[in-house]
């Protein structure tokens, strides 16, 4: 039974062009990942203790969430609770009619992606302008993101070229990336310039101050903000970080992680409205609540949206983000989409080697493969397991519990290079797809150790 994923994984690697471009391109982001963490000897206790830090924070989260909303107000943000993603964009949107707002500029922001808020206010008649030039470039073609860090990183410099020659009358068949790069900034600077209001995300929360922090590379909140007087901030309640000191420890694993820098080019801390301005957080459940009572994946809320995962992930880099179901792509995002909803996103759970790469590289030490497999395990209970797979193990098991068919079978097998190709290489056998098969030896390991074939030697 083919599942969604691996169906639009095939579509994907039929451009093998592009599938190895793709997989080579994230590599190399994972090379620079190791060669900034093997700069840093204290690099795996930094792991160790981000992941303490979260675990702790999301022990005690009512605490950290009533801390933080009090320091916030008390610095002069208006603080919103939503428990859904319907909420969350009522919320916005009100707040964007009190004050008459018909162009909101927003920083990247994968919560209002989870949300759904561009399409909703798009609906209401709100001009919603993306800022972050990858997120920027996909919104122009009608596309969402294949990368939570790097969204456009399946689009290759020439097809940008031909989009801003179309959108932004750039000139005909220059795709330089700096010359691409001063286009986007002269274009997206007069949507800056006329906004009413600005929006991001908030990749930490720091309880103890009341402050949010954003981190980007183009510097595309701190334009935003700067230039409207209405700052409105879209936050899940697991970005929260108890204090400064703990905050520090996440910003030296953030962009090392993520795309092997030292920092961010821009890590900006908003802990106030300027005078005459209004600053408004947004803080978010939409289902953490319950991830957070589930003590199998509560993991997951370790998660600082880094895209270290999907840059190691043989299967990612392979098969292209569009190929998952879910939102968000990679390991992360299978164990995400199942928590949302196991029925409907279960085709990606076969997405994953098991080669538990991803619990090697992650910043919060979370443990992606070990939730893949359990996903897996329970695929039965709920009706998603494959019928063909099932059939297989239960044909196995047999052949395993009965020796001397074990032993005939063994003695049969290599009669299966002699087969027609067309036999072999059937709808029966999905490891051919793609794949040799390895020929079967003329004599099993077993017989040759009977006969005395094989060399024996005794360790003491």
């Amino acid at each position: 039974m083919s599942t969604k994923h691996a169906a639009a994984a095939r579509q994907f690697i039929l451009n093998r062009e592009q599938e190895q471009w793709h997989n080579e391109t994230l590599w190399m982001v994972r090379q620079k990942r190791d060669n900034m963490a093997m700069r840093i000897a204290e690099w795996e206790e930094l792991r160790e203790l981000a992941g303490k830090i979260k675990m702790h924070t999301i022990s005690r989260l009512d605490h950290y969430l009533e801390l933080f909303s009090s320091e916030a107000e008390r610095n002069g943000a208006t603080v919103h609770w939503a428990k859904d993603a319907n909420e969350h964009n009522e919320i916005v949107y009100s707040i964007l009619k009190e004050h008459r707002v018909k162009k909101l500029v927003k920083s990247k922001s994968m919560l209002t992606e989870e949300c759904l808020l561009n399409p909703y206010l798009i609906e209401q008649g709100i001009e919603v302008v993306e800022s972050d030039l990858g997120e920027r470039i996909l919104q122009l073609m009608g596309e969402n993101p294949s990368h939570i860090v790097m969204p456009a990183i399946h689009r290759k410099r020439e097809e940008v070229g031909k989009l801003f020659e179309e959108k932004m009358d750039s000139e005909k068949g220059n795709s330089d990336p700096t010359y691409l790069t001063r286009i986007a900034r002269k274009y997206l600077r007069n949507e800056f310039l006329t906004a009413d209001a600005a929006m991001t995300g908030a990749n930490f929360g720091v309880a103890q101050t009341g402050e949010v922090v954003v981190c980007t590379n183009e510097g595309n909140a701190d334009m935003g903000t700067s230039l409207c007087r209405l700052h409105i901030v879209s936050m899940g309640m697991e970005k929260l970080v108890p204090d400064l000191k703990s905050l520090g420890v996440f910003t030296r694993l953030l962009a090392r992680s993520a795309t092997g820098q030292p920092s961010t080019t821009y890590t900006s801390h908003y802990r106030r409205p300027g005078e005459g301005c209004e600053m408004h957080i947004v803080i978010v459940d939409n289902g953490r609540s319950e991830i957070r009572g589930n003590s199998e994946h509560v993991q997951t809320l370790k998660c600082i949206r880094c895209g270290a995962c999907m840059n190691t992930c043989p299967v990612y880099r392979r098969s292209g983000g569009y190929s998952y179901t879910y939102f968000i792509p990679g390991p992360i995002g299978i164990n995400l989409g199942m928590l949302k909803c196991p029925g409907k996103y279960s085709d990606n759970v076969s997405a994953c080697s098991l080669c538990y790469s991803c619990n090697n590289v992650c910043p919060a030490k979370i443990n992606l493969a070990e939730q893949i497999y359990g996903w897996r395990q329970g695929l039965d209970s709920i009706g998603k397991a494959d019928r063909m797979k099932k059939l297989m193990s239960k044909g196995m098991k047999f052949l395993f519990s009965h020796p001397a068919l074990y032993r005939n079978a063994l003695k049969m097998s290599p009669a299966i290079n002699l087969l027609p190709r067309f036999l072999v290489y059937s709808k029966l056998n999905a490891w051919g797809y793609g794949r040799e098969m390895p020929r079967f030896a003329g004599e099993s390991f077993t017989s040759m150790w009977i006969k005395g074939k094989v060399k024996k030697t005794n360790r003491k």
